[in-house]
């Protein structure tokens, strides 16, 4: 059997709409990127740097017993006011104070020893100066009585030993201060050296920040700053830096820093994060130097790179990738040895996703 086949034929109407929507497949222009800039200027005048803090008190003792035992009173609660001398945590200490009247009854039985020595001792020399003892009785009475002394005086020092043991389960406190923060509670068993509360001891408040290596060689005691907290809005605070470390912290890779808050607030309190700005007298050995901020400069297999940023229009510019010789990292950013022009604009954001030539939104 033949089978027979039509040509078939599309509508003109249809055949006219196929024919419009492929006769222009542009799409809408992609949006241009954003880029931020900056121009390249040589080195020179104070350089301001802010880095994060926090609020911490001036004097903080964290106290703890010097010997184990079970808490029996408890008299501070967090936030608490507290005078110097009061009593703040208390032990049952019984291994101190059995100790204690153990050397106690040890000193009563020096004492009667030295006493029964000192009569004999009395009793010999009378006799020795009427001819009745000999020289060596007396001797001996007065070797004897000798060693019961050194015993007695050593009984009162284990005494006086065995009482600060048994003041070493009392906590008072050492200063006037605010408890900020109690580890313990009634009946619970704690070992010499274990934390039992902090006291925050301090008049004032200071702002404990860490430096990088690049500024804190100029850094130092009395330099002005400005703090201001994300708590407190609106208001900023005059401080000076009072203590420099020499060393670098190991867990954070920075220099701690202290700044102490001249203008303080009640609206402040410890442990609120800030913002400290520095002011940093300009290196000397950077006069004259290009200098470009340190995240405007990349690095791929072909060294190191910057985009320069070319205006073609308002609000509008294209980016050249600009291969780059640098120098030392200070803390204004990368010294530029040669690349770069003074007066022209590198991008100083989202290196990573710019291309050579691509075209973008200047701001």
């Amino acid at each position: 059997m033949t089978r027979s086949f039509r040509k078939w034929s599309p509508p003109v109407g249809l055949a006219a709409m196929l024919i419009a929507c492929g006769g222009d497949d542009s799409g809408p222009e992609a949006p241009l990127r954003p880029v931020v800039y900056e121009q390249v200027g040589f080195a020179g005048g104070e350089i301001e740097r802010t880095f994060s803090g926090t609020a911490v008190t001036g004097r903080v003792v964290n106290l703890s017993f010097r010997s184990s035992g079970v808490v029996t009173e408890l008299n501070v609660v967090l936030g608490q006011r507290v005078r110097a001398g009061e009593l703040l945590v208390q032990l049952d200490n019984v291994a101190a104070r059995l100790a204690y009247e153990q050397a106690v009854l040890a000193l009563n039985g020096a004492a009667s020893q030295m006493n029964t020595a000192q009569l004999a001792l009395d009793r010999t020399r009378a006799l020795y100066e009427s001819g009745t003892a000999s020289l060596s009785d007396y001797e001996n009475a007065r070797n004897a009585f000798r060693t019961s002394a050194a015993s007695h005086e050593s009984a009162e020092r284990s005494v006086r030993i065995q009482e600060e043991q048994v003041g070493y389960g009392s906590i008072h406190a050492p200063v006037d201060g605010t408890i900020s923060a109690v580890n313990v509670e009634i009946d619970e068993n704690v070992q010499a050296g274990q934390l039992v509360a902090v006291l925050n001891a301090g008049a004032g408040l200071d702002i404990a920040l860490g430096l990088p290596e690049s500024v804190i060689a100029r850094t130092a005691p009395g330099m002005n700053a400005t703090v201001s907290f994300t708590a407190v809005p609106d208001r900023t605070f005059r401080g000076r830096v009072t203590e420099v470390s020499p060393s670098v912290d190991a867990s954070t890779a920075t220099y701690p820093v202290r700044v102490v808050l001249e203008t303080p607030s009640g609206d402040i309190r410890a442990g609120m994060a800030a913002s400290v700005n520095l002011a940093f007298p300009a290196d000397s050995s950077l006069e004259g130097a290009l200098v470009v901020p340190a995240k405007a400069v990349g690095e791929d297999g072909e060294g190191r790179f910057v985009f320069v940023v070319e205006s073609i229009g308002e609000g509008e510019g294209t980016v050249r990738k600009q291969p780059v010789t640098v120098g030392r990292l200070t803390a204004e950013g990368f010294e530029i040895v040669s690349g770069l022009s003074p007066g022209q604009s590198v991008a100083t954001a989202g290196l990573q996703t710019l291309l050579d030539g691509q075209r973008v939104r200047t701001r």
